[in-house]
């Protein structure tokens, strides 16, 4: 299923008072649901989505399949060494303010703390993620206009 139909699936639960949808095409079922717990249930033909208030960015957080399988965080590529800046939400990566401008960072920059590397909307709102170190930038983990997940490594600042 196309993340595009996923994300109007996401807005058409925010904007009506449906607590769950779920959608079968073919083999792939998405199931979006509105609230607090997670439940792991095995599902045979498609992993199951839900949408649920954001959490801290300080606290470690699996995500269901992960709690599910018992596995850990998503192991990618190994990172230089230096300070990570993970996604505190779900949503898309924008390096720039507008296409047509030039990214916030690139490889190389220095950075203080508070600048600004990048931004993620999330439900049409636009959230700066700003470096908590000052340093120059050693990585940058993440394309623009691509989803990002909830604690995925975004930048090394060393």
């Amino acid at each position: 299923m196309d993340l595009r139909k996923i994300k109007k699936l996401i807005d058409l639960l925010e904007e009506s008072n449906l607590n769950e949808i779920e959608i079968r095409e073919g083999e792939e079922s998405v199931r979006l649901s509105r609230g607090g717990s997670f439940v792991a249930a095995p599902v045979a033909t498609a992993p199951v989505v839900h949408s649920a208030p954001a959490a801290s960015a300080n606290m470690p957080m699996q995500s269901p399949v992960q709690a599910a399988t018992g596995g850990s965080p998503k192991a990618g590529p190994e990172l230089p060494e230096g300070h990570v800046v993970r996604a505190p939400m779900v949503g898309t990566f924008y390096a720039s303010p507008a296409p047509d401008k030039p990214p916030f960072v690139t490889v190389g920059a220095t950075v203080k703390a508070g600048d600004t590397l990048g931004i993620i909307e999330a439900m049409k709102m636009f959230n700066p993620i700003e470096a908590e170190v000052s340093g120059t930038v050693l990585a940058i983990q993440c394309e623009s206009g691509q989803p990002v997940e909830f604690d995925q490594p975004m930048f090394v600042i060393g």
